[in-house]
């Protein structure tokens, strides 16, 4: 049997920057370490910081690392770049692959509910990082939309049904999801606010299992910037 993956996973889409190594898969896997930190600090300056506590900590060599996992965003540019630069350095230095999460798949996975879920990032500009997720047996959650960016306002009013509301977005613009959603919301625990490098080491198992790797020399984050499409809303999870 081939020995689980040990993942070194990070995530700078948003003002807090998350760390972990991980062991294994969703649904089994084991956290060995993972540490958050949303200290108003520069991702740029405690970055590399974290990485190697973490690694310390954990008594884990970046040699002994499986692969890279960085989270994809969308989110702030800037923290997505460094994030993605860190990510292709320590490839660079240790060949060892990189897989790409987003972050927003990230904070999906992490809710528990079998209502629709909904996790909205602050895209700052009265707008909104937006993706829908379902539950399905035996799963985590999984996509039932493409990732958005619009106003919270708009996306509200297209959500006809009970939904449980993650991710930073849901204490910036909280009165427009009480005022257009009622009693159809319910907000996640504050746990579900960031995306969460532990999570984001479980989903890239999948991938690294599936040889999924990013190509180091044309790889870049996804920003979701803003656009003419529609909001494909709610479709069936395949």
């Amino acid at each position: 049997m081939t020995p689980d993956a040990t993942i070194l996973s990070f995530d700078t889409a948003t003002s807090n920057c998350s760390v972990a190594l991980t062991r294994g898969g969703f649904i089994d896997g084991i956290v060995l370490a993972s540490v958050n930190l949303s200290s108003g600090i520069s991702h740029s300056r405690k970055l590399l910081g974290l990485i190697d506590r973490l690694l310390t900590d954990a008594s884990v060599k970046l040699s002994e690392v499986s692969a890279i996992a960085v989270g994809l965003g969308p989110g702030s540019f800037t923290g997505l770049r460094i994030g993605m630069a860190t990510a292709k350095g320590l490839c660079h230095g240790t060949a060892k692959p990189l897989l790409g999460i987003s972050s927003l798949d990230a904070i999906g996975a992490s809710v528990r509910s079998d209502k629709l879920i909904c996790v909205v990032l602050d895209a700052r500009k009265k707008e909104v990082y937006s993706c829908f997720y379902r539950h399905t047996e035996n799963s985590f959650a999984g996509r039932c939309s493409e990732p958005i960016v619009l106003p919270p306002a708009v996306l509200a009013e297209q959500i006809n049904e009970p939904v449980v509301m993650a991710g930073d977005g849901v204490d910036v613009y909280s009165t427009v999801w009480s005022e257009v959603l009622g009693n159809r919301l319910e907000k996640a625990p504050a746990r579900n606010r960031y995306p969460a490098a532990d999570t984001i080491g479980f989903l890239a198992d999948e991938h690294y299992r599936a040889g999924q790797f990013l190509e180091l020399s044309s790889c870049t984050p996804v920003y979701v910037r803003s656009s003419d499409a529609e909001l494909s809303l709610i479709r069936p999870v395949t």
